[in-house]
């Protein structure tokens, strides 16, 4: 086979593909694996396979070596790989042997199926969330991180304090999912939704005869999560009476359906949580103080989105992946200036609101790049959906990026406006001057556009 019609095969083919040699050397690396690990090819092409696989992703390399010591291939291995950019992927690998011209072994080639979607789609169902779908660079929230799989081992009560939005559950849920009892149910209750008259019978249950339309033994809440993690959200809302019901639970174990003639043992693991501030209300009377130290055994505080807005474009790229698996559809990115407009926005709904609104605009944007007019402008101060964009805008705080993201927001709207740095400036809301001296600062070199090259100095 002529090598030029190599290259164009392997050069189509939607798989990722590389293939090693004897001394475990990068011989081939694809367009796809290119895009799959964030290696360059030619960083790549004689690299020893774990400059390009990081010895993490262990299974791979004994894949690997299992082919070339027996020879048989290995077909549908579910496996994970890290990227340049220290993010697990999962996949689905395939190796089998290299033969040259004499029969003898000279090298395994390996393909790798991206499964991110399916894996995506299988935590969604099954609402098992780990510490892996916490996504964060945010100094605070990977200090939490660190000390989590200590917190899930023990049996301690657990109390997360943040504003409404911020992801608490997901938090809880993780906690579960990594502790002992994550065989048991995860089972979570709003104790701000229910009257307190309905809360205490949906907390602990109630014989039948209890009280007039109790016509059957109806079990709570404590008792569908036997073996298992009770979540308690907005436990701040808990009025006086069922706060001292609760304290006994957590003292002593035990709790008292309605009706009962005795007490149940309370095999479940609390966690509770609440956007309130529980030691001001403590001062204030309206919160037992006991039972804000039963709680607060360990606790830990998730700041607000506005305070880490570094985490934006990490979560917009992840809710896009979550809406790509659920929908189907292939949407890549953002375009800088969309995402100029909601690295602007405050979120005072938080994570939950950004999902909110990159939601809409996965369904409202047909085209495979989220583009600004596709966003709820009017709840990023600006515009309504549909109408002209005012002609400058404010400055995009490029500041609150991380000098790798603000490097990747001006090269893509750089792409954008075919290289014309009026436009790009304009786009990202900054001066011209200041994009020049970004663009050296981060040593962006980018070709200048017919039109900008056939203008006067001043106007570039």
């Amino acid at each position: 086979m002529e090598p030029e019609l190599y290259q164009c095969i392997l050069r189509s083919l939607s798989e990722s593909v590389c293939a090693v040699d004897l001394h475990l050397r990068i011989r081939c690396l694809n367009n796809q694996a290119r895009r799959l690990t964030g290696v360059k090819t030619e960083d790549a092409l004689g690299a020893s396979l774990e400059d390009v696989f990081p010895p993490e992703a262990g299974e791979l390399h004994s894949l690997i070596a299992t082919v070339m010591e027996s020879g048989k291939p290995i077909r549908g291995a579910r496996t994970y790989i890290v990227n340049t950019h220290g993010e697990s992927i999962p996949v689905i690998a395939n190796a089998a042997s290299v033969l040259d011209n004499t029969g003898s072994l000279s090298g395994v080639v390996v393909t790798l199926q991206d499964n991110r979607a399916v894996e995506v789609l299988r935590r969604e169902l099954r609402q098992k969330y780990t510490f892996d779908d916490i996504v964060s660079k945010d100094d605070r929230i990977l200090r939490i991180l660190q000390i989590l799989p200590t917190v899930a081992e023990s049996e301690s009560t657990v109390l997360i304090v943040g504003p409404t939005g911020t992801g608490k559950e997901l938090f809880a849920h993780a906690i579960h999912h990594a502790s002992p009892r994550s065989g048991g149910p995860f089972v979570a209750v709003n104790c701000g939704a229910l009257p307190d008259t309905l809360l205490e019978s949906e907390l602990f249950g109630y014989k039948k005869g209890a009280f007039t339309d109790a016509k059957h033994d109806k079990p709570g809440r404590f008792a569908l999560a036997k073996g298992g993690t009770l979540f308690l959200d907005e436990v701040g809302d808990l009025s006086r009476a069922t706060q001292a019901k609760l304290l006994r639970v957590l003292e002593n174990r035990q709790y008292q359906p309605l009706g009962a003639a005795e007490a149940v043992e309370a095999d479940v693991r609390i966690v509770a949580a609440t956007n309130q501030e529980l030691s001001t209300m403590v001062e204030a009377g309206q919160f037992r103080s006991d039972l804000y130290y039963r709680l607060n055994v360990i606790g830990f505080r998730l700041p607000s989105l506005s305070e880490r807005p570094g985490d934006i474009p990490l979560l917009v790229e992840h809710f896009i992946e979550v809406l790509n698996a659920e929908k189907g559809r292939h949407v890549r990115q953002v375009s800088a200036t969309a995402m100029s407009w909601l690295m602007r926005h405050d979120y005072p709904g938080n994570v939950r609101e950004l999902r909110s609104i990159i939601e809409r605009a996965y369904v409202l944007c047909p085209h495979d790049q989220i583009e600004e007019d596709c966003l709820s402008l009017h709840l990023l101060g600006g515009p309504p959906l549909c109408e002209a964009p005012p002609p400058r805008r404010a400055a995009v705080p490029l500041g609150r990026l991380a000098p790798e993201e603000q490097r990747r927001l001006i090269e893509q709207a750089l792409r954008e406006h075919d290289g014309h740095r009026g436009r790009t400036a304009d786009a990202l809301g900054i001066d011209k001057s200041t994009l020049w001296r970004k663009m050296k600062r981060h040593g962006i070199q980018f070709a200048v556009s017919s039109e900008q090259a056939s203008a006067s100095p001043a106007a570039r």
